[in-house]
């Protein structure tokens, strides 16, 4: 009896799949630094998943885009200073080393990573925590004076596969818009967010919205801290077994090994 295709590469995949968790331990910092891609390398790399940026020196100034990894534990500070701090003061769960994402963070596999099952850890930094609470020159305290404003800041993370959509969910890092204002609340602990509807994709993106908006767009500081990325990807022993499954069945007159494993 032949089996098909579909159901060996399927059975083979499914037992082979490998867990990879980002907890950015491994990136090495002096003790209260961070890394922001200054060295113009645009991109940091951690457990197969790469990790974005831009840094721009212009007119005596620099900045900034993308992720970041720190390690700084100020949860007191406000303001831009104070940019790469974890509002609770650490990775999750007591760790060093986290990410810290700032306007329009990116994510790339080279292998497609499975959401499915997968999570992270998200909270807001100090400077965006501090400014939500509190407002600053630039911007509005969250509630407003009556802390009836319905003020809400969120993520929308969209992952896709060879450029077509796979799935999306959003992430509030900030909302103040219940009838109930006891349930306001601006994140201020690590929390796990579940990233099954992502499913499988070589590319995850982080899109910034919010109710403080003026002719630049957001006035909020549009900041996150993330820590321990969970996702599955194919060993590659499957990968081979697949295709070695694949030629056994379709070309039975071929000889020797189809990949070099």
């Amino acid at each position: 009896m032949k089996i098909p295709l579909s159901t060996v590469l399927l059975t083979v995949s499914t037992a082979s799949l490998s867990a990879v968790t980002v907890t950015f331990d491994q990136l090495t910092l002096k003790s209260e630094s961070f890394y922001n891609g200054s060295d113009n390398a645009g991109q940091f790399v951690d457990s197969g998943a790469t990790f974005l940026n831009q840094f721009t020196v212009g007119d005596g100034f620099t900045s900034w885009s993308g992720f970041a990894y720190s390690n700084t534990t100020d949860s007191t500070t406000p303001g831009f200073g104070n940019q790469y701090s974890a509002f609770p003061g650490s990775g999750a769960d007591g760790s060093t080393t986290y990410a810290v994402a700032y306007r329009s963070p990116v994510i790339t596999f080279d292998t497609p990573a499975s959401f499915v099952g997968g999570s992270a850890d998200f909270t807001n930094t100090t400077y965006a925590a501090l400014d939500m609470r509190n407002g600053s020159q630039f911007s509005k305290r969250f509630g407003g004076d009556s802390g009836d404003d319905p003020d809400f800041l969120k993520v929308d993370i969209s992952g896709s596969l060879n450029g077509q959509p796979t799935g999306a969910l959003e992430l509030f890092l900030a909302d103040f818009r219940f009838n109930d204002a006891s349930q306001d609340f601006i994140l201020s602990q690590w929390e796990t967010v579940d990233l099954s509807p992502l499913g499988t994709v070589d590319r995850v993106t982080f899109a910034f919205s919010g109710s403080d908006t003026g002719e630049f767009g957001l006035n909020t500081p549009v900041y996150f801290a993330m820590d321990n990325l969970t996702f599955t990807v194919p060993e590659p022993s499957s990968i081979c077994l697949s295709l070695l499954s694949a030629s056994a069945l379709f070309s039975r007159r071929r000889r020797g090994p189809v990949c070099g494993c």
